[in-house]
């Protein structure tokens, strides 16, 4: 009766250490079955290699012919994957033949890897080509280029207007060989012929 009693009166903190223990024997569980912790290799934001103002940049490609030059108010190099961001560039792909002139552009935004051999325009491009021999003026106009300049092609998936001379070329998507002056208009295809002269 006696022991009853004592029981009775000892419920609560017994209730206490009888839950203590098994809140510690859950914890000792939970320690023992979790994965260990990942790593945590972000150790900041990136930074900038180095920052240039009012600069011109140019790349050449395997045979030591330029492959692309650009100018721009301001151009960021990454240390992580040290690619070279470029504000409002204006770039030249050069022909490398004789008596073809560059195709020439600008952008709002630009992107070259590290390599140097894929340049990325973001934003309005507008690219032109000024006339040559019997080649009428060529402007292209899309909202985003992207460009292997040593190969000598281009692409956007993009909506794409073409103009020469009289003729206008429009769709969406485009693919582009300079070296051979192929183009590729991929969808939603249109084009304005010139009327031909008697």
């Amino acid at each position: 009766m006696r022991l009853i009693a004592w029981l009775r009166e000892r419920r609560l903190p017994a209730a206490i250490v009888v839950i203590g223990l098994l809140a510690g024997f859950t914890q000792l569980v939970r320690w023992w079955t979790m994965p260990e912790p990942g790593q945590h290799d972000f150790v900041g934001p990136p930074r900038s290699g180095y920052t240039l103002t009012n600069f011109q940049l140019s790349s050449y490609d395997r045979e030591g012919l330029p492959a692309f030059n650009v100018k721009a108010p301001h151009l960021e190099r990454r240390e992580g994957d040290e690619s070279l961001y470029i504000n409002s560039p204006v770039f030249d792909l050069p022909s490398n033949q004789t008596g073809v002139p560059d195709w020439r552009g600008e952008s709002l935004y630009g992107w070259v890897n590290q390599g140097g051999d894929l340049l990325k325009l973001l934003g309005p491009v507008h690219m032109h080509r000024d006339a040559f021999a019997d080649t009428a003026a060529a402007r292209l106009d899309t909202a985003d280029m992207t460009i292997w300049p040593k190969d000598n092609r281009m692409e956007t998936a993009a909506a794409a207007r073409m103009v020469q001379g009289a003729l206008t070329m429009s769709g969406v998507g485009m693919r582009a060989n300079l070296t051979d002056k192929h183009l590729e208009l991929l969808d939603d295809v249109h084009v304005t012929f010139p009327p031909r002269k008697r």
